[in-house]
C-alpha cells in the first residue's frame, strides 16, 4: 500500500513524523520565524488567555522551534492566532529563546509584508494598511506596494510612555549609574556607553550584553514597575544602551538592545526604538513629526522614528510612534520531530 501523502502535524498523534512550517524572515538582520502551520490548537477566548495558553501548555513547541538544532540562542518567533480585536486582520504571539513578549516591531513589519504577500489583505498601491494585534494592543501597519511587490513597512505604535527619567541603580561592576525607563509596547531601561565605561563602537558584542544583563537585573530589583492596563506586562523586558547621542542630528544614533534576558537583537528594535523616541520627545530632543534614524550596534541596519501624536494611557502622558523599516525573505522551512530523538525538546548552547 503506498504511504498516505498527508504528514502529521504537532496536533496529531505521537506518531511520526510532525511537521510544522514557517515562513522566514530579517528586520535589519533580525529573525523573524512566521510560524504558519501545525501548532496544536490554542484555547482562549482573547490573545492574552492565549498567550497564557500557549506558555503554560505549549511551551514545549517553543524550544522545538527556536532552540537548537531547529533554531539558535537569539532565533525569534512569530505565532499567528485569530484576533479578538474586530479590528485586526491578524493575531500574533512573539516568542524568544527565553519565553514570550507583548510586543515586536521588528516582527511587525515583517508580519506587514507577509500579510500583505499572502493575500491576508489586499494589496493596494502605494501602500496597504492592516492591523495586527499584538499581547499589548492593535497596531496599524501600512505596507509599500508598487508593481506587484511589497517594501518598506511602517507602524503605529500602542501609546509608549516615559516611566522614569534619570533613575539612580546600583549595578555590580559597574557602579551606581542613571537610567531612563520607558515602555514602547515592553518595558527598556536605556543609559549611554560611557556610563559603563563602553565604546559601541569597538566593544566586543559580549562585553555590551554582559553590561546590559547586568543593568536589567539591577533595575528589575530596584525599581517596580507599574503598567496602566495590564500588570503582568509591569515588567522589565531589557535594557538598551545607546552612544549618548541624543541631541537631534541627521546622521543616525546607534543603540544596541539586550531583551528577553539575555538576547542581542541584531536590528535598532522596532519596540526599543519606539520606547527611545518617547523618551527624547519627553526631554524635547525629538518634536512632533520630526523624524530621527537609529542604528543597530551589531548589524549597522537602521529604523526610523518619529513621535506623531501625543496621547495619554492611564496615569501616563505618551505618544503614538512611528517607526519604519525594511523586513526580507529568508526561506520558508518545515520543521520534523522523531518521537525517539533524545534531543527532540531543544537545547541552548550559551
Amino acid at each position: 500500500m503506498a504511504p498516505s501523502k498527508r504528514q502529521k502535524t504537532f496536533s496529531d498523534s505521537e506518531s511520526p513524523p510532525f511537521v510544522i512550517k514557517t515562513v522566514e524572515m530579517h528586520t535589519g538582520g533580525e529573525p523573524v520565524r512566521i510560524i504558519t502551520e501545525g501548532y496544536p490548537k490554542i484555547q482562549g477566548k482573547t490573545i492574552l488567555e492565549k498567550r497564557a495558553y500557549v506558555r503554560d501548555h505549549l511551551d514545549v513547541f517553543r524550544k522545538r522551534l527556536l532552540w537548537e538544532p531547529r533554531g539558535h540562542y537569539d532565533m525569534y518567533g512569530a505565532l499567528l492566532v485569530e484576533p479578538d480585536d474586530k479590528t485586526a486582520d491578524i493575531g500574533v504571539l512573539f516568542m524568544h529563546n527565553n519565553g514570550y513578549g507583548t510586543m515586536c516591531g521588528h516582527a511587525c513589519i515583517g508580519l506587514g509584508r507577509y500579510v500583505v504577500d499572502k493575500g491576508i489583505v489586499p494589496a493596494k498601491s502605494p501602500e496597504t494598511e492592516l492591523v495586527i494585534q499584538c499581547p499589548t494592543g492593535p497596531v496599524k501597519v501600512w505596507v509599500d506596494y508598487q508593481d506587484g511587490r511589497s517594501g518598506r513597512a511602517r507602524f503605529h505604535s500602542v501609546p509608549a510612555f516615559v516611566f522614569a527619567l534619570d533613575q539612580e541603580v546600583d549595578v555590580p561592576n559597574y557602579g551606581r549609574v542613571k537610567v531612563d525607563i520607558a515602555s514602547g509596547g515592553a518595558f527598556y531601561a536605556f543609559l549611554p556607553d560611557s556610563s559603563l565605561g563602553l565604546d559601541l563602537r569597538t566593544a566586543p558584542i559580549e562585553t555590551v550584553r554582559s553590561a546590559a544583563i547586568a543593568v536589567t537585573e539591577a533595575v528589575r530589583k530596584a525599581v517596580k514597575l507599574r503598567h496602566p492596563e495590564h500588570p503582568d506586562m509591569a515588567y522589565l523586558d531589557g535594557t538598551i544602551i545607546t552612544d549618548g547621542r541624543d541631541e537631534y542630528d541627521e546622521t543616525p544614533t546607534v543603540h544596541t538592545s539586550v531583551f528577553g534576558g539575555t538576547f542581542v537583537d541584531r536590528s535598532p528594535c522596532g519596540s526599543g526604538t519606539t520606547a527611545r523616541v518617547a523618551i527624547l520627545h519627553r526631554r524635547g530632543q525629538l518634536d512632533l513629526s520630526k523624524a530621527r534614524q537609529f542604528a543597530s550596534g551589531p548589524t549597522g541596519s537602521v529604523m526610523t522614528g518619529r513621535p506623531v501624536r501625543e496621547t495619554r494611557w492611564g496615569e501616563f502622558d505618551a505618544v503614538i510612534v512611528e517607526v519604519a523599516g525594511n523586513a526580507y525573505y529568508t526561506g520558508t522551512a518545515e520543521f520534523t520531530v522523531e518521537p525517539d530523538d533524545p534531543l527532540k525538546d531543544g537545547f541552548l548552547v550559551k
